[in-house]
This record gives structure tokens, sequence and C-alpha cells, in this order.
């Protein structure tokens, strides 16, 4: 079947000073050359810094499904919650920041749509680094990168990429339980283990700082680790909901 509508997750904590230009700039993404219309699902996570008041000045005015959670459980949680929500036939992750931008989803949705993936990420690495960003960060990414083609065989150059494009009959397949950080290995962990190839499409990134809102941890590394490690070895079955 050919897909019609892409639905845009967006989770939301704490994040006043980019959810307006955020949802302003995925708004004004035209989605008709490629044959899409859009769903726009915005998840605040118990926002405590006027973000869900902002929401709310918003919602006459850009149209969006809003989930409101009442307190705070973590970017997965957030995910999860969007996608209980989503009736459109392909699904992508939006971060509120402003480090990717949203112009780009017609090129990560065209191999879904010319028929050659089923799911596809977002690389802001496929050039090596990236200015502005901590070294650090970007040796961890390598690693738990790394350690997904190891264990899972394929050619990844970005797992952690907020990036990810689903057809949703596959991501809504999958049971996912992660709460924080841990989503994108899980899911990642869970996709190759089903059978389904991930295409990578080249991205630009804009990092931002911790001073500016960067909220993952390097504890949120180890737990990535393990969560791969723990997938790799799960019986497939339960990998899958439950019919």
């Amino acid at each position: 079947m050919t897909p019609k509508t892409l639905s845009v997750i967006i989770p939301v904590f704490n994040e006043r000073a980019t959810i307006r230009p955020i949802l302003e700039r995925v708004a004004a993404v035209d989605l008709a050359p490629v044959g899409l219309a859009m769903e726009l699902i915005v998840v605040d996570d118990g926002s405590r810094d006027g973000t869900r008041e902002i929401l709310k000045e918003l919602e006459p005015v850009i149209p969006f499904v809003f989930h409101q959670a009442p307190v705070n459980r973590g970017k997965g949680a957030a995910i999860r919650a969007g996608l209980d929500l989503v009736t459109g036939d392909l699904v992508i992750i939006q971060d509120a920041d402003l480090e990717l931008d949203p112009r780009e989803y017609p090129a990560l949705v065209k191999p879904i749509l010319e028929g050659r993936a089923e799911v596809v990420y977002g690389t802001r690495f496929r050039g090596g680094a990236v200015a502005g960003l901590p070294r650090l960060a970007f040796w961890a990414n390598r690693v738990l990168t790394g350690l997904t083609n190891l264990l899972y065989g394929s050619r990844l150059t970005d797992m952690e990429t907020c990036y990810k494009v689903f057809r949703v009959e596959i991501v809504k397949r999958i049971r996912l339980t992660a709460m924080r950080f841990e989503f994108e290995p899980e899911v990642t962990a869970k996709v190759l283990r089903l059978g389904h190839a991930i295409h990578e499409v080249p991205i630009s990134f804009v990092p931002r700082s911790r001073a500016e809102g960067k909220k993952i941890r390097w504890r949120d590394g180890l737990e990535a680790v393990a969560c791969l490690l723990r997938y790799r070895v799960a019986p497939r079955a339960s990998l899958v909901k439950t019919p």
C-alpha cells in the first residue's frame, strides 16, 4: 500500500526555549511533492518550565494531537505514548530542540516511498565528526554504533540518531519497553533482529550543549550497551507484541 500520511512524534520535556520554533518549522514542511500529508503528535512528558503552557497557546494555531503526561517518565515512554496515537502510514521521531532540520523529511521518506527500504535512519556522521560536537560524544556514538554492527551484522554509521523513519506496521509490531534514551538501541536491536534492514540517509546536524538543554548523560551510554547485549540474546518471540 502506498503511504499517504507521515506521522511526526515530538517528545517534549522542559523545552520552553525551542518548542515554538521547532513546531513552526515542522508545520512549515511541505510534503505534497512526495505525496504525503502530515500528522503531528506532541507528547509533553511532564514539563515544569512553562513548555506545556506554550503548547496550549500553539494548539489552536498549529494543528497537532496533544498528549500530556502528568509526570516525567522519559523520552522512551513519551515516544511509546505517541506511537499509540499514530494513525499515519509512516512515522518519524523529531526531538524538540533545533539540532535537526525538518526540511529533510522528504529525503528521509524517499527510500520508503520508492520501495527501497522499510526503515530509514538519518545519519549525522557519514562524513565523520561534526563541528561543535564534543569529542567524547562523538566517540561514544562510534562505540555504540560499532557494537550494534558487531552484534547485529548491520553497517550503520549513526545508531543514536533521532531521525528514525518506520513503516507504521513494523514499529507497532515491536514490543517496546524503553523509558529513557535506551529507546534508540532497543528499537534498533529489535528492528534488526526481526529481519528489517536499516537504510541511512545523510542529514545535517547543529549540536547543542548541555547548557543549552542537552539531557543525555554518560550512564545512558551504559544502559545502551546493556540493551544491545540483552536484545541480542533475547528470544525472538519476546521482541514482538503478543496478538
